[in-house]
């Protein structure tokens, strides 16, 4: 089975809380974009007895820590019989750059494992299932357009319309500990308005929708800035960071040349839809 899970963007953060449970409630809103991983598996029908899920990687493959596609096995192996399986991962998605990548890898592989041996779960059951494993997972299992909040579990989809836009997102490389971020981050203890804000006009984005990380890792990282600064230049009608960072993306009209101040780094583009 090859699956190819993809990447978000967010549009607007606001991170309300900290929870007692250690998490933050949040405000955002997710967008799912083109990018994507490369995941393959197959079940080991020839393994000897005692054989173990196994995975392979390739790509950008310069992540560390417990894999999360070995966390989801493990999950299901307290509910359900999983055998076996060989994966391999193939890494398109920057990692440290608030893209959800690895939190997509997981809930795709949720979903198709789910399909694959009939397990019989249904979607609020996997979205449940996947906040165990990441807090991002759950907007992956139905991969819409959401307003979410809570500590990502709480997803409601919304009549974004971005159909026709360009999106170039620019990865500089670095790799921020979403951790770390959040131990910065002044709670603002109210919400935003986020869902009502998100049905103003694009272009009105910039003057009411903002990322909250950015204040302090802009101080801290002030390449960022200059990067957000060059998207508007470009003549992005919104520009953002994406998460707790530190890939920053601008949404245009048309499609832009990338100037050379921005190509050594990883670039993307494609039209939403």
């Amino acid at each position: 089975m090859i699956l190819f899970p993809n990447a978000k963007i967010n549009i607007g953060l606001s991170v309300i809380r900290k929870r007692k449970d250690g998490y933050h409630d949040i405000e955002t809103v997710m967008y799912p974009i083109g990018l994507c991983d490369v995941l393959e598996y197959i079940e080991d029908k020839e393994c000897k007895q005692g054989a173990k899920t196994s995975i392979t990687y390739s790509g950008n493959i310069s992540f560390s820590g417990q894999n999360i596609c070995l966390k989801v096995i493990n999950q299901l192996k307290g509910l359900y019989h999983v055998p076996p399986v060989k994966m391999h991962l193939l890494k398109n998605i920057p990692t440290g750059a608030g893209l959800g990548g690895g939190s997509s890898d997981a809930a795709s592989l949720l979903n198709s494992l789910n399909k694959t041996f009939s397990f019989g779960l249904s979607y609020t059951q996997l979205e449940e299932l996947s906040g165990h494993i990441g807090s991002d997972c759950p907007f992956f299992i139905r991969n819409r357009p959401s307003f979410v909040t809570s500590r990502g579990d709480k997803l409601q989809e919304i009549p974004v319309i971005l159909k026709g836009y360009f999106l170039m997102l620019i990865y500089p490389g670095i790799q921020i500990n979403t951790k770390e971020a959040y131990e910065e981050v002044i709670p603002g203890n109210k919400s935003g308005n986020l869902n009502k804000l998100i049905l103003e006009p694009v272009e009105q984005w910039q003057y009411c929708i903002k990322n909250q990380f950015e204040e302090s890792l802009f101080r801290k990282y002030p390449l960022l800035a200059e990067i957000k600064e060059e998207l508007y230049k470009m003549g992005a009608v919104y520009a953002s960071m994406s998460g707790s960072g530190s890939a920053l993306y601008g949404i245009f009209r048309k499609e832009i040349k990338i100037p050379a101040k921005l190509k050594p780094y990883f670039t993307y583009q494609e039209i939403l839809t």
